[in-house]
């Protein structure tokens, strides 16, 4: 088996002249060792062709990458011993790329590429090669495995991680110090060659930095650097490959480098006097601004204010956020006392960098002065706030006490004073409004309340927005004014085999007087007591004690025991609070069992008689309330109409259901006036007939009797007159007064009959009668046809 493979490129023209002419002269056989000399290669090696374990082929082919031939690549042939050349043997390829990228010519047994192979996509292929019979496809030789291997070219440029880099180092670093480390990487084959070796370079940033040509770590070049001159730089970074020699590829990287700053700077005042104005006396108040300028930043900007050796009246505190001095009031200024300030500030740094503190002052002064400006000032109290006692029960305009204010300013100007009524809603005081006085309006009562707590304002009268208020508290002292008392309501008792000396009760008494040594209690009942006595105990406590023994609930169930409290204060106040003693049954122990009354019995003075005869006396007092009762509501009732100008015409009011039209015998007008018609055994159908009284005719009434002298009568009569119509009718009589135009509207005077009547003047009233006077006149005229 003969191998005729594709070596170097500068072995592989000699390798194809040879294979390009025929060699039937040679006999110098073909083995693996002999190609190995041909090309100068041994079989240590490692680029020299090996034969496989079965020999008749080699194991390994070599192919430059991106190979710039025809389309199809020759890459190596394959012959076996079996092969006569008359076609009758067929060659067969397997494995990676096997009929893509690689083909065999079956009959010659010649390798292509179908395309342009890169290495640092796959370096090596693995395939598979076998001789077959191609009438049986019977195996003449065994399937062997052969790789070919991809040598690598210069086709690939340096690449850095990313396009830009950030990286800082401090300013006024020393030369050499490290910024930053920036490294490429290179596809092609670090063993082969120096396609994949780097070298890197600075393109810009000089003079300020430098490159490590074999790691790439950037450096400080220049002492010095200062970042309150230029804090920003912008370095590029060139990394080539070949070892940096000519036709290497190479790429390049931005860095961007910032100086950090360092506490290099010391702080200064750009103006070193600072005057400011102050009109204002608010205590902590800020009156005026001074900064420092530092041209560092961050901590190393941070400064501190403070005041050289103190002031009295002002203070200086350090604003974080913007780094000035706050010079704030420590003490209430006053125009009228002092007007001009001067002291000295002094700023520094918080934070001092022990490398550049040597021969630098990392402090400044400045002079600050202070202009008080005069303002109108509001009153001001001599004390604040006022504390006055006064005695309760004191009368209405009494002295309590005085306030003052004045007005601090140079012109003293007249002040007023008034009361708060939002804190005296009772008004109990009252203030002169030139000399602060303060007097009562109503008498106090300290047990009411022990304090009065009011505002007094003070106003300039020529500027009333100028106001102060101060608190007036003033104590209700107090007066023996209240006599004491018992302290609770008792509940006591007493056995009725109570023996004489025996404890029933322990009293105490209260009293809302305080005096300033104590209370001390007297008490006391009258000596002349034949039950009970009292021990006064000394400690504002006493006991009751009975007198006697042998007490009885039938003899008396209840005592009243008048106690008298007295006090030891000046007026000596007392007073007399009642104890109740019930007399009870009680056990042999003394335990109250009942307090209940007993009932006496009968025997001893009244007898059936006497309790028959009672009873008796009780039957006719009942009797007499009944008939007295009856009496009264037989008893003459109130008349219905009582002026007697109060008279009219045929108005009847019923308060139930009457007869209907058959109902005309209760009103009668000629009955009324001819009382001798009246049919005396006819009776009323409106009423229940009444026999208990007899008939009574009522006396004659001259004709032409005046209709009122007539109701009158009648009503007079009726009110003596049992058998009167019932009270639920009413029967009212009009009359018309004799001042009237019209005269009289009752047709009781009238003529006898309806002829003699003229009624052409009722067209003579006018219009409010128009429709009377239609009626009657046109009866009158009908009446003549």
């Amino acid at each position: 088996a003969l191998l005729q493979p594709a070596c170097y490129l500068s072995g592989s023209v000699l390798l194809l002249l040879m294979l390009s002419i025929p060699w039937p002269s040679i006999a110098l056989p073909f083995t693996p060792g002999n190609i190995g000399n041909l090309f100068g290669m041994t079989e240590s090696d490692g680029r020299i062709l090996q034969r496989s374990k079965r020999g008749w082929m080699w194991n390994q082919f070599f192919l430059l990458e991106e190979y710039a031939g025809n389309d199809h690549q020759y890459v190596g042939k394959l012959h076996s011993n079996m092969d006569k050349g008359d076609g009758t043997v067929k060659y067969v390829l397997t494995g990676d790329g096997a009929g893509t990228l690689f083909l065999i010519d079956e009959k010659s047994g010649d390798i292509h590429a179908t395309k342009r192979l890169d290495r640092e996509e796959k370096a090596m292929y693995t395939l598979h090669a076998k001789v077959l019979d191609r009438s049986t496809n019977a195996e003449l030789e065994p399937d062997t495995e052969f790789n070919i291997k991809i040598h690598d070219i210069n086709d690939n440029e340096p690449k850095f991680a990313r396009e830009i880099y950030f990286a800082s180092v401090p300013e006024m670093s020393e030369v050499g110090t490290s910024v930053v480390t920036v490294t490429a990487t290179d596809a092609d084959d670090q063993t082969y060659g120096n396609s994949a070796k780097l070298v890197y370079s600075i393109l810009q940033g000089q003079p300020y930095f430098s490159v490590d040509s074999e790691n790439g770590t950037i450096k400080t070049a220049l002492p010095g650097m200062d970042r309150e001159v230029k804090e920003n730089y912008q370095v590029v970074i060139q990394a080539k490959d070949m070892a940096g020699q000519m036709g290497g590829l190479s790429g390049t990287t931005t860095v961007s480098i910032t100086l950090s700053d360092v506490n290099d700077s010391p702080p200064r005042f750009a103006n070193r006097k600072k005057t400011s104005s102050y009109v204002s006396t608010e205590i902590g108040g800020a009156i005026g601004h001074i900064k420092a300028d530092d041209p560092d930043v961050g901590r190393n900007a941070e400064m501190e204010y403070s005041i050289v050796g103190g002031h009295d009246t002002f203070n200086i505190i350090t604003d974080q956020t913007t780094q000035e001095g706050v010079i704030v009031i420590k003490k209430a200024l006053d125009y009228e006392s002092k007007r001009d300030y001067e002291f000295r500030v002094e700023v520094k740094n918080t934070y001092l960098d022990a490398r550049f503190i040597h021969g630098l002052q990392f402090k400044d002064y400045a002079t600050v002065r202070v202009t008080v400006e005069d303002v109108d000032e509001p009153p001001v109290f001599t004390r604040n706030p006022y504390i006055i006692e006064v005695h309760e029960d004191t009368a209405a305009g009494s002295f309590v006490g005085v306030v003052s204010a004045r007005d601090p300013d140079a012109d003293n100007k007249p002040v007023k004073y008034s009361i708060d009524r939002h804190t005296d809603l009772e008004r109990l005081f009252n203030i002169d409004s030139v000399n602060g006085t303060i007097t009562t309006l109503k008498a106090l009562d300290r047990e009411m309340s022990k304090w009065h707590n009011i505002s007094v304002v003070a106003t300039e009268i020529n500027n009333p927005r100028q106001t102060t208020r101060v608190p007036v508290f003033i104590k209700v002292l107090d007066v023996n004014d209240n006599a004491p008392e018992f302290a609770m309501s008792y509940d006591t008792f007493v056995c009725e085999n109570v023996k004489a000396g025996q404890l029933i009760q322990t009293i105490s008494a209260v009293d809302t007087d305080e005096p300033l040594v104590g209370h001390k209690f007297v008490f006391s009942i009258s000596p002349t007591n034949p039950n009970f006595t009292i021990v006064d105990r000394e400690d504002n406590t006493a006991n009751i004690v009975t007198r006697r023994g042998g007490f009885s609930r039938r003899e008396m169930n209840m005592y009243f025991l008048p106690v008298v409290i007295s006090d030891n204060d000046y007026p000596i106040q007392s007073s007399t609070s009642t104890l109740i003693v019930r007399v009870c049954a009680c056990d042999s122990r003394g335990n109250m069992q009942s307090c209940n009354p007993e009932v006496l019995p009968f025997s001893d003075g009244l007898t059936t008689g006497a309790l028959v005869a009672i009873l008796l006396c009780v039957i006719i007092l009942l009797m007499i309330v009944v008939l007295f009762a009856a009496l009264r509501r037989q008893r003459k009732k109130e008349p219905l109409i009582i002026s007697k100008e109060d008279v009219r015409d045929n108005v009847v009011s019923y308060n139930d259901e009457g007869g209907g039209e058959e109902d005309t015998q209760a009103f009668d007008i000629g009955t009324l006036r001819n009382p001798e018609v009246m049919d005396a055994n006819k009776l009323r159908r409106d009423i229940i007939p009444e026999m208990l009284f007899p008939f009574r005719r009522t006396s004659p009434i001259k004709d032409n009797t005046d209709v009122r002298d007539f109701i009158n009568g009648r009503l007079q009569e009726n009110d003596s007159d049992p058998t009167a119509p019932p009270y639920d009718s009413l029967a009212t009589y009009a009359y018309e007064g004799s001042g009237s135009l019209a005269e009289s509207l009752s047709s009781l005077e009238s003529a006898a009959t309806e002829g003699d009547q003229d009624y052409d003047y009722l067209s003579n009233w006018g219009p409010q009668f128009k429709k009377l006077a239609e009626m009657y006149i046109g009866r009158s005229v009908d009446r003549e046809a």
